[in-house]
């Protein structure tokens, strides 16, 4: 079992469902902004009050019900946006099931999942109308990511005849409802133990499967988020992660309108720095792709303008500062801050594990730095290192069970590695439709078998070493956990990614990888005409080197190089399933 710890958690105020924390939010910061948004690409930010948030919501759920929608299941899909937040609120909150569909599937795949639902009403962004040009489905109605009004007394404009519907005629509709004393969406009584959102995961290894979460699954959650990462109502976040995934839904949206915070919506990855500086963002919460990104230009920057040495003396005071109580890094690192706004403050990262080098290089320039580890069936969260603990010694763990939660060990071998499984009130009620793989992941008696591996250390802190299903398993019976081996490789700056899995040979299991190399570091360094031959060559004395850190039934023994991109999640989670047998181009004899 996981320990439990008695930490100095934050204050929270008890929720058990959404709708009772969008209420309470917009009564306590009715007039602050709930969200930023833009007008058009490219212009300043707007400010749309807590109090305009739920009147939107009130407006659409509302007109929902009119349409006959109650207790039926409504997708929301497309770029994220201020209309998507507010279809999700209003379909969850009084309307029926909320079904949040990943914006990267392809067209059959969104028509299989909604099929499988048996959604009645679909929200969409303009990207995606064609694909429901000819989808029977009772309704659809087209969301525009810019141009939200941010004045109520702004009319919004009235249906035509002939004319497709919009989220706006049907918010302007509402509002008309709302108006005539209609009061069935205001009223709705939701049960915090019932299912009211579905969503498909992301399927790194296998199919998607539909998780059932209620109410009090989520709202359990964020209140757990908030205990160890401190949220006040003058934070605010850019959204950049897909807003279907349970990771952005629940950090980056509805635990920022629980704290009464702000969101602003991104542009585009090229434009997240610019849009931090827009937005004046003080939280980020992101994958750590993105996070190893920013790191890795920061000290590319440094270089190339001769201040690495600076960066490294500063990172050096620091440390003895900040271990006196003194806290300057603004003043030391001004021109980093500068770069991401200058206000940012705390980096929440999730998704996958971040490199151990770039949790601790961030935290010696000052930022607070967070990691968690959350599944969909979760809700998403069940640890996360405190913003109240030393993190810094510990930064290949994931932190200890969230405060309503625990964890066990199953099967640990001799190093205490085993599965990790979870027990907690943020567990799912169960997959859709599908008993018997619910039963084959969800006991009785609450605990949840995650498929991932891991062990606890003497405090409690979880530390992940891969998935179950992807632990090669060699003749001799020594694991050999890829993810380990993958995070050895991507450390080397000519490779981008890797895949490692294993292969039959000799009458034997060997390590073998796929390898992206970073073709921007070696074009740089060695010319444009640098040759494919050229290439494969310094891979394969890059990986000689690599092995020469690792035990011997960890060594790569065949590789290939792949040009191009993994296939991955939304959320940049390389599928493994879909690319064990793809991209082979050359490889090791």
């Amino acid at each position: 079992m996981s320990h439990q710890q008695h930490y100095p958690y934050h204050e929270v105020r008890e929720i058990t469902t959404l709708k009772q924390m969008l209420s309470e939010s917009a009564e306590m910061f009715a007039e602050r902004p709930a969200f930023l948004i833009k007008k058009e690409k490219g212009a300043p930010y707007s400010e749309i009050t807590y109090r305009q948030l739920k009147h939107d919501i009130d407006a659409l759920g509302t007109r929902l019900l009119d349409m006959g929608l109650k207790g039926q299941k409504i997708a929301v899909i497309g770029e994220n946006c201020y209309e998507w937040v507010v279809s999700y609120y209003a379909a969850v909150n009084g309307t029926g099931v909320v079904v949040p569909l990943d914006k990267e599937l392809s067209q059959e795949e969104i028509y299989t999942l909604l099929g499988i639902a048996d959604c009645k009403a679909i929200f969409y962004t303009k990207t995606y109308a064609k694909y429901f040009e000819n989808y029977d489905i009772p309704f659809k109605i087209e969301m525009k990511v810019y141009g939200d009004r941010t004045d109520m007394s702004e009319t919004l404009p009235q249906r035509q005849p002939g004319e497709d519907t919009t989220w706006e005629h049907l918010v302007g509709e509402g509002e008309k409802l709302l108006a005539e004393g209609r009061r069935d969406f205001l009223d709705a009584e939701i049960d915090p133990d019932e299912m009211h959102v579905l969503l498909f995961t992301s399927g790194t290894t296998e199919a998607a499967k539909g998780v059932m979460l209620s109410h009090r699954n989520l709202a359990t959650n964020i209140m757990d988020t908030c205990r160890i990462a401190y949220v006040t109502p003058e934070d605010r976040t850019l959204s950049i992660l897909p807003i279907h995934h349970t990771f952005e839904s629940t950090m980056g949206m509805s635990l920022v309108l629980y704290r009464g915070a702000s969101t602003a919506f991104y542009e585009g990855l090229r434009y997240v720095v610019k849009n931090l500086g827009e937005a004046q963002a003080t939280v980020l919460v992101g994958v750590p792709l993105i996070f190893e990104s920013m790191y890795e230009k920061i000290w590319k920057q440094a270089e190339k303008s001769g201040q690495a040495g600076m960066l490294k003396k500063g990172i050096k005071l620091n440390r003895t500062l900040s271990a006196m109580g003194i806290h300057v890094h603004r003043k030391i690192f001004k021109s980093v801050y500068e770069k991401f706004g200058g206000r940012l403050r705390m980096i929440i990262t999730g998704a996958a594990g971040i490199d151990p080098n770039v949790f601790r290089g961030f935290e010696d320039l000052g930022f607070t730095v967070l990691q968690g580890y959350g599944l969909t069936e979760c809700s998403p969260l069940v640890s996360g290192t405190p913003d109240f603990c030393p993190r810094y010694g510990k930064a290949g763990s994931v932190g200890p069970a969230v405060k309503c939660g625990e964890f066990r060990i199953d099967q640990p071998d001799e190093d205490g590695i085993g599965e990790i499984v979870y027990r907690g009130p943020n567990v799912m009620l169960g997959y859709y439709k599908m008993p018997e793989k619910t039963a084959a992941v969800l006991e009785k008696d609450g605990w949840f078998h995650t498929g991932d591996l891991g062990f606890l250390d003497k405090d409690g802190w979880l530390y992940i070493t891969g998935r179950r299903k992807n632990v090669i398993v060699t003749k001799t019976g020594k694991n050999i956990y890829p993810e380990e081996v993958e995070m050895y490789i991507n450390r080397n700056k000519y490779i981008q990614e890797s895949l490692v899995h294993g292969v039959e040979k000799d009458d034997d299991t060997l390590v073998s990888a796929q390898i992206r190399p970073a073709y921007d570091v070696i074009y740089e360094e060695f010319g444009k005409d640098y040759k494919e031959d050229d290439i494969y060559t310094l891979i394969r004395e890059t990986i000689k080197d690599i092995n020469e850190k690792l035990p011997v039934y960890k060594r790569v023994r065949d590789f290939s190089i792949r040009t191009d991109e993994f296939v991955k999640t939304t959320t940049q989670k390389i599928k493994r399933f879909k690319n064990v047998d793809d991209g082979e181009q050359k490889k090791e004899k």
